[in-house]
């Protein structure tokens, strides 16, 4: 299904790419001949990843940026086309979340995960759709949003989250309709539970509320990087050409057993919540 030069020629800017997810998704990016430019906070992992990249034998460069910052967006995406040449496409995979009850939330956590998520999903867009559009180039955008999104259901416990991708979710749609004229397609995934060492971390932190987790989803496990990084290269191949503003929900079918993927945490007693907003502040 995935022919090995599926990707080649191929320039794909990742936010959030050197670690979980977006490192993942990096990596088999470039086995199928993709060149890979990374743009996250913290250099150590980009330049790690990248050196992942090179040695599968593809081009990889990385840039350390806030991406809530629009000059630096801009910057990373000059340094991207001096490095790799023209960015054809690009993953909207930087995030923050984390549990916590809402009436202990400060202002500054809840605008830290809507302005790295959404506002700064908005500003890589933006970005690279200003210069597709005036290149008269087509271009690909894949964001990655939740389930709680996709559902339009929310979800309690993580509200600065479902906030601000719901909000991606509905530029998402927005501008696979606005920009289809200029050959920009634009499609989401919603990922369930995927273990990840940054985000794990701060959601499901301890043993038991992993195996919590797990005895109640209906496939009685977690979501594999490849499973998820298989579905990316899918919707960014040219074989997905006709799909544009969809989301694509990959979790097991938990989404459908109920919704809200932490609407559950609500019988969750005290002592939980200190371990959970303990680790949080790690």
């Amino acid at each position: 299904m995935f022919q090995s030069d599926l990707l080649k020629g191929r320039t794909i800017l990742i936010t959030g790419g050197g670690t979980g997810l977006g490192r993942s998704i990096a990596l088999r990016f470039a086995e199928l001949g993709a060149n890979i430019f990374l743009v996250a906070r913290r250099e150590e992992p980009l330049k790690e990843t990248a050196e992942a990249i090179r040695a599968k034998g593809a081009r990889a460069a990385y840039a350390s940026a806030d991406i809530r910052d629009f000059s630096a967006v801009e910057k990373a995406v000059e340094a991207a086309e001096e490095e790799l040449g023209r960015v054809d496409t690009l993953v909207n995979n930087a995030a923050g979340n984390f549990i916590a009850r809402t009436e202990k939330l400060s202002p500054n956590a809840f605008n830290a995960v809507v302005g790295i998520v959404l506002q700064g999903t908005f500003f890589c867009t933006l970005a690279l759709g200003k210069k597709w559009i005036a290149a008269k180039q087509p271009g690909h955008v894949l964001n990655i949003v939740t389930t709680y999104a996709a559902a339009n259901c929310g979800s309690g416990f993580v509200v600065p989250s479902a906030c601000a991708k719901a909000g991606v979710l509905a530029m998402t749609r927005s501008l696979a309709v606005e920009w289809a004229r200029h050959h920009i397609r634009l499609n989401a995934i919603a990922p369930g539970p995927f273990p990840t060492e940054g985000a794990w971390s701060r959601l499901l932190p301890s043993k038991e509320l992993e195996e919590r987790a797990k005895k109640h989803h209906p496939m009685g496990r977690f979501g594999r990087h490849d499973e998820l990084a298989n579905l990316a290269v899918y919707l960014l191949s040219e074989q997905a050409d006709y799909v544009n503003g969809e989301c694509v929900v990959i979790d097991g079918g938990l989404w459908l057993r109920g919704a809200g993927e932490f609407n559950d945490f609500l019988d969750l007693p005290d002592a939980a919540w200190d371990m959970l907003e303990a680790a949080r502040k790690k």
